[in-house]
């Protein structure tokens, strides 16, 4: 008999992050959970890894541990350390709040599943629009179709999904967009402490819409799903003739011939 996938589940919230908690409801039919998050929310930490010191892992029962880093460091230890033998399915999520355009470059949440890309896992990046407190119903739904689907059927190449669904507790539906951008304004506030040093705040702020109709941005504005591919190349291959023919770097190279 075939042994029921394995599916790894961490987050940048928190291993108690009522999205996490959701997640892992939506996905227990599918087969084993083993849910590997962060000790404490680890909002916008990119893709770092903790080097400058040790990492701690506590088992919190069968299958749950949670570790004193980031989302990285879970999928790296997680893989390396906890699991024998990698997992089916990765899912990050399900983030409290957005994750689109330029925020992916900050996210934990999509950090996570480029992690699980890289080593070859096939990884979802879940997150639900609005604001608290959020309806996680909707998220669940698109949570367990799309693993089911990534089950079944290969991701392309060095590829994550990243999905953002909207926050309305009612069934929405899918649209497959592209990366949009999603820059803010006034999102870093300056304040002064009780003797008189100018401090800075990076936070809040009001985006700036992308109008681009096949964007992720413009998908969650009108109640879609967004579902995005992210590719780990982020090389900009028409880029390349440019260089080499606009800026003669061919030529440059002869002219320093040593």
């Amino acid at each position: 008999m075939t042994p029921p996938p394995t599916i790894l589940l961490t987050n940048d919230d928190g291993i108690h992050s009522p999205g996490l908690a959701r997640l892992q409801e939506a996905l227990a039919p599918l087969g084993r959970i083993v849910v590997i998050a962060p000790d404490r929310d680890n909002s916008a930490v990119s893709h770092s890894l903790t080097m400058n010191r040790p990492l701690k892992v506590t088992p919190l029962g069968d299958d749950r541990y949670t570790i004193d880093g980031t989302p990285t460091d879970c999928v790296a230890v997680g893989l390396k350390k906890i699991l024998a033998s990698p997992p089916d399915l990765l899912v990050s999520g399900i983030n409290a709040g957005p994750n689109l355009g330029d925020d992916i470059s900050y996210s934990g949440t999509v950090s996570a599943a480029i992690e699980g890309t890289m080593y070859g896992i096939p990884s979802l990046a879940l997150s639900v629009g609005g604001s608290p407190p959020h309806d996680f119903r909707e998220a669940m739904r698109v949570a367990a179709l799309m693993a089911a689907r990534a089950l079944a059927s290969p991701l392309p190449a060095d590829t994550l999904l990243n999905i953002n669904v909207p926050s309305t507790g009612r069934p929405c539906r899918l649209r497959v967009t592209r990366q949009g951008r999603r820059l803010w304004e006034n999102s870093i506030h300056e304040a002064l402490d009780p003797r008189g040093t100018t401090h800075y705040w990076i936070g809040g702020g009001t985006p700036v819409p992308d109008l681009g109709e096949d964007t992720d941005v413009h998908a969650l504005a009108i109640g879609l799903v967004s579902i995005t591919p992210i590719h780990l190349d982020l090389t900009n291959h028409a880029g390349i003739a440019y260089l080499r023919e606009s800026w003669c770097l061919e030529e440059l190279n002869e002219s320093h011939k040593p």
